[in-house]
């Protein structure tokens, strides 16, 4: 047997509400399948399975709040006998997960499934305006979200809902300042910063995407997230986590990405196996994440595996970023926009562009003397894009 457990997913999450199961008691289950939604301060994730077997027992109803850890369904992996007789499991959760039917003002039953309920409390939604787009019009929760966002007769749509989405920011706020004080207290930082000359790099970029469509175009900052990937293949002590006074070293390279989101706060769920993919993938990749990141579906994969972070806030104009470790990893790498410079080549001057390239890295991890070498390592290889 195995058991699916409510994951973490970050330093800063202790908790998270199951939305909705995808998979129900009796079904197979394969690795890296989708079976559960769960909502925390980051927004809604889809939650993977890492195990291949059959759902025994659900034992988290949709609607609660559990701590991180906390077992939310058992899994019998291929060739374990299973605990009880499945028609008694099936009996047990069909109970478990039997729908709450409210009644409506004029006597109508309402099929809605709990977090539907809860959510339509919150937000000040009559669930019998509501259309369910479920099993036999079961409301869920999404239809409770897209009639709330519906225009209202007046101007303004219900205070109830402006309430929970500043909540919801604050939430958010608090977690990203609560992991922030954690990685200030905790680790010791500390900081290079080295300039990179991009001119071969954006010049052989240019001709790269010559015959691309626009929507098929490589840009420039995944030249920089692959060169990183890449480095950190000679500087594995970077990829890691200090967890149990001691280091971790990841085998494999995921590159969290920081990515602000427009109703405020920073969310950085990762590009899985980064160094592996060739730049058309990344690029697709890194545009995928974006937008199911600004959209709230990501996965869980996506947020607890993350080796290490990239920070890039050159279109806000910034030329330098300190960044701020996100712990339990022990580097974060920043990037500032691209700037005209004056470059030196055979003896003479002339203007290149370039950028700024930071390592904030943990000192129990590394020192400045490794920490230089990799610096020197990404701008190495951005001199050799074609390479990249």
């Amino acid at each position: 047997m195995a058991e699916f457990i409510m994951p973490s997913l970050g330093a800063d999450m202790t908790s998270g509400t199951l939305i909705e199961w995808q998979k129900s008691v009796g079904d197979l289950v394969a690795r890296g399948e989708i079976i559960a939604e769960v909502d925390t301060d980051k927004g809604v994730i889809e939650v993977e399975v890492f195990t291949d077997g059959v759902i025994e027992k659900l034992l988290i109803e949709e609607g609660d709040e559990v701590p991180v850890g906390t077992v939310l369904a058992i899994i019998r992996e291929d060739g374990s006998e299973p605990n009880q007789p499945a028609e008694e499991t099936v009996s047990e959760t069909a109970e478990s997960k039997s729908d709450i039917r409210q009644s409506a003002k004029d006597g109508q039953r309402v099929h809605a499934s709990p977090v539907a309920r809860k959510l339509a409390n919150k937000l000040g939604v009559d669930l019998t305006d509501v259309n369910g787009s479920g099993p036999n019009g079961r409301i869920q929760r999404e239809d409770v979200e897209r009639t709330a966002e519906k225009p209202q007769t007046k101007s303004e749509r219900p205070l109830a809902q402006k309430t929970a989405t500043k909540d919801k920011n604050k939430r958010m706020r608090r977690a990203i300042a609560s992991a922030m004080a954690r990685s200030k207290r905790e680790i010791p930082h500390y900081y290079l910063e080295t300039t990179i000359d991009l001119g071969k790099a954006l010049t052989w970029l240019e001709k790269e995407n010559t015959g691309r469509s626009i929507k098929n175009r490589i840009l420039y900052n995944v030249l920089l997230l692959k060169a990183v990937a890449i480095a950190l293949k000679d500087f594995p002590e970077l990829n890691a986590t200090w967890e149990n006074e001691k280091l971790n070293i990841k085998q494999k390279i995921n590159i969290g990405i920081a990515i602000s989101l427009r109703q405020g706060g920073l969310i950085s769920p990762a590009i899985l196996e980064a160094d592996r993919q060739p730049l058309p993938d990344l690029m697709r990749g890194l545009r995928e994440l974006v937008k199911r990141t600004r959209s709230g579906s990501l996965k869980s994969s996506e947020l607890a595996d993350s080796t290490i972070t990239v920070t890039n806030l050159g279109e806000q104009g910034v030329e330098t970023v300190f960044g701020v470790i996100y712990p339990p990893q022990v580097a974060l790498i920043g990037f500032g926009k691209v700037y005209e410079g004056v470059t030196v080549r055979n003896g003479k001057m002339a203007l290149s562009f370039k950028i700024n390239a930071t390592l904030a890295a943990d000192h129990r991890a590394t020192d400045g003397h490794r920490g230089g070498l990799f610096l020197a390592a990404i701008d190495r290889l951005l001199q050799e894009p074609e390479k990249l």
